[in-house]
Parts: structure tokens; sequence; C-alpha cells
């Protein structure tokens, strides 16, 4: 007879590892919070207007082919390549930066700002793409049963990176360039960890490999949640039932074991083996009430920024505007240092528009455009008050209109607000931090929560603040840690 497993939460790393373990044979069940799967892989559809609600794009493909492969099914969705990746406006500039992988078309653009960029980038990407070599194996895609094994595992790594931990991406880029927009532009994708370049290590310079030569970016046709549609409906035909509007809140032990979860109107959900997509540190703290993850214990980790996000529809087009697009500040240095306690400035380091619609004219009416606009902020740790969400919205959208040549604040027939209360409430995400616990250096690798509880042997998790960290490819390699954890227990149980 098929072991049965619940999963807690239908994020990414939830619907991987239930689509991995169902192709074992296990008999997977998925219980999630909300109407709908995908956690922050998610999207609103109102008033004729689709947007995604968090990850617009990604990288890392190979992951989500080696998953298929794994489960014995193709692909559920469509990739589409972008290049240029994005765009970034520097305000004061008439100029938009396009980068483009192909680095000598990148490298025109630059002519006037970095003498000898091409070289200068190309000698970078070169270590970059060597730290990721003699990395990734070694310290992402693989468990830890000790600290005394992750310790082990790093002294493979080849000696010669041992400076970068003590750097950090900003002062690492400032190595091999100069000027402040190139510096700046190739330190953006420190934010997509959820912290800024001065906070977060030069190790992470092995993304701007990724980035630019080894596979690049892709969105999804038709919008990022076709990734978690296709996800479900592979699910469903290997037969998992989900739970929809079941939000766990409390437990029963035995025998040193997980026997069940109850949820918030006392149904028992009971399982063999247990898996929790939901946050690895807010739920054992919240549900499982560990001391060491109480929320005295949780304020003092590190955690990511929050994110004001807003999702606006406007009764015109766009051509002069991409599909992924950065407008960077006068202030990014001063800000980006302070982003996280420091609440009391409409001017911000930088925002992101997202033109869904751009690619996907089924996401919009015709003659209208969806934008969806990110901007770093602080969690609730450092802002608890949003009440001036709006002004400082109103702000950005003059900001955007004023560089673009168009008025959009006049052109808005939809808008919906995120601040980081909402994403807390929605996603249960501790202080609203966007992506969980940070990845500095005490909390990467073995030092973040573990995939395994720590009292009850058949109780595993999954997800960004577990390892190997955030972002949507390190969830679907996560699921493949943590489906070894649970064959590993399965096997002798």
């Amino acid at each position: 007879m098929s072991k049965k497993v619940i999963i807690v939460g239908a994020g990414l790393g939830g619907l991987s590892t239930g689509l991995r373990l169902a192709s074992r044979g296990f008999e997977v069940t998925i219980l999630e919070k909300n109407s709908n799967a995908g956690g922050r892989l998610n999207q609103i559809k109102e008033g004729g207007f689709t947007f995604d609600t968090g990850p617009s794009f990604f990288s890392m493909t190979y992951e989500f082919d080696e998953l298929m492969q794994d489960c014995g099914i193709q692909t559920p969705f469509e990739f589409v390549e972008l290049d240029p990746l994005y765009t970034v406006n520097f305000r004061g500039e008439n100029q938009n930066y396009y980068l483009y992988k192909n680095v000598q078309k990148l490298a025109e653009q630059f002519a006037d700002k970095e003498p000898d960029f091409e070289n200068k980038f190309r000698a970078y990407l070169k270590y970059c793409e060597s730290l990721y070599n003699d990395t990734v194996d070694v310290a992402i895609k693989q468990n830890f049963d000790s600290l005394f094994a992750y310790v082990k595992a790093l002294m493979q790594v080849n000696p010669k990176h041992l400076p970068v931990l003590l750097k950090s991406f900003w002062n690492q880029a400032g190595k091999y360039f100069k000027s402040k927009e190139v510096r700046q532009i190739v330190s953006l994708i420190a934010f997509f960890l959820g912290r800024t370049p001065f906070d977060t290590n030069a190790i992470y310079t092995l993304l701007s490999h990724i980035e630019f030569t080894h596979n690049g970016y892709y969105n999804v046709k038709g919008g990022m949640y076709k990734i978690v549609e296709g996800l479900v409906d592979e699910l469903k035909k290997k037969g998992v039932t989900f739970l929809y509007n079941t939000e766990i809140v409390g437990f029963e032990e035995q025998g040193g074991e997980l026997s069940s979860l109850l949820d918030q109107n006392g149904r028992k959900h009971h399982a063999d083996i247990f898996v929790i997509n939901s946050d690895a540190a807010y739920f054992r703290g919240k549900v499982l009430k560990r001391k060491k993850f109480s929320e005295p214990k949780l304020k003092k980790m590190s955690w990511t920024m929050g994110y004001l996000t807003f999702y606006i529809g406007i009764n015109a087009k766009l051509p002069q505007v991409e599909h992924h697009n950065y407008f960077l500040g006068n202030n990014y240095e001063d800000y980006s240092r302070d982003v996280m306690k420091n609440p009391g400035t409409l001017e911000k380091p930088y925002y992101y528009v997202n033109v869904l619609s751009k690619h996907n004219q089924e996401c919009a009416p015709e003659g209208h455009e969806a934008l969806f606009f990110v901007c770093p902020v602080p969690n609730l740790l450092y802002k608890k008050d949003w009440s001036d969400k709006d002004e400082i919205i109103d702000s950005i959208l003059k900001d955007f209109s004023e560089r673009i040549g168009e008025d959009v604040s006049s052109k808005v027939v939809f808008r919906k607000v995120y601040t980081p209360k909402e994403w807390e409430q929605q996603f249960n995400l501790f202080a609203g931090s966007g992506l969980g616990l940070s990845h500095d250096m005490l909390q990467i690798g073995a030092l973040r929560p573990k995939n395994f509880d720590e009292e009850f042997k058949n109780t595993f998790y999954v997800g960004a603040s577990t390892i190997p960290g955030a972002g949507l490819p390190m969830a679907v390699i996560s699921s493949k840690l943590t489906v070894e954890r649970v064959m590993g227990y399965s096997k002798v149980n």
C-alpha cells in the first residue's frame, strides 16, 4: 500500500515536491490556505486585466527540464527567452540601456560610461562562471546532515574564491567597473535575492553568469501563472488531491512523529509523511511552537526586504515601454544602503515595471495595457504603518510618466495594491518579508532552517526559507533535495 503524504502549501516548492512524490507512487494531498495554488507565483485577473503578482521572469530553465524528466512528463507550459533581458533607465537620462546577452551589443551602449567595457565585462563574467562551476554542485545542490558535513563540502571549493566571502556584491562589481551606472546595473540582480548589493555577499555574483551567459531569463507564454496551471493539471492526472481554503493552525504527535495537522475549522488531516511548503522558520514557530523559532527569535534573524507591488490597468498602449524595465533613481547608493530601515522618503532606489500585455495581448482589453510595478521597501519590522501607500504609488506613477513622456496617471482604469501587510497576511510571510529569510553568510547552506524537522522524523520542509534558498529555480531544486529526504525516511520506515 502506498504511503500517504500531506504537503502544506501549494507554492512552486510544494507543487514540484508533490509531482516528484506522486511520480514515485506516493498518495499525495496538498493543503492550501488560499483559494488557488501558486503561493507568491500567482496572478490577479480582474476588470479584464491579468497580472503576474510576484515573479515575472526566471532563469535556470534546465531545473524545470530536469523536474519534467524526473516525473516522466512533457513541460506543460512554453518558455519564452528574453533578449534583451530587461531595460534600465537612470533618472535624468533619456537613454534606455538594453541588457543584451550579446556582449558586443551591450558594450556599444557603455562606450562613453566605461572605457574598455567589453573586455572588463568578459573578465567579470569569466570569474562569475568559475565561481558558479566551483560552488553550485558543492554548496547548493546537495543535502547536508550536519554543520560538519557542510564545512567539509565547502573545503572542496577552490580556495581562490575565499576573498569573495569577505566582500559585498557592490565591492566585487567595483573590482571590475568604475562607472556608477555600470556598477548599479550589474548589481541589480542582488535585489532579486531580497536584499541590496551592499549587504549581499559577493559569492552571489555567480548569478551574473546565469544571467548573461549560462541560461539567461525567460517568461512563460500567457503569463507566469501558466507554470502553476500546468503543474496542477499534471498533479491531478497523477491523482493528487487539492484542498483549498485550508490553513493549518495546530498539530498532533505520537511516538516522535507528526500524526496529524489541524486546520482552522478543527478538521484533522492524517498522513504517514508531512512536507511543509509554508515558510520553514515561520511554520516551526507559529504552528509547531518551537522556542528556537518564537517571534522574538524570528525578529533576530535576517529577513529579506518587503515589496510594495501595485497592479495598474490603463486605457492606452505604451509602445515606448518594453516588457521588463528598471527605473533607477539618483539616490541608488544612499537609499539602497538603508532601504531595510529607512521608510521616510518617497524617492526609491529603483522600481520595476512589467508590461505583461506587451507580448500577451489577451492579458488586457483591446487598446489597454496591464502594468505591474515592484518597489523594494522596508518590511514590517521597520515600517508597520502603510497608510501612506497611495502617496508613494502616486509619486512613482508621476516619475514613470515623466520618464516615458506620457501621463499614465490620467489613464488608470484599474488599480490594486499589495503592501508588505498584504504579503504577510495572504502568504504567511513573517513581517511581510518578500522572499523569507535572507541569504547572509550565517543563513546559507546548512545554516538555513533544515529541510528535515528537528523532532518529527516524518516531517520535511521545502521552499524559500530552507535550502537552497529563494527563487523559482531554487524552489525546484529544493523539491529535489526534500524528496531525497522523504525517500530516505520511507525506505527505513
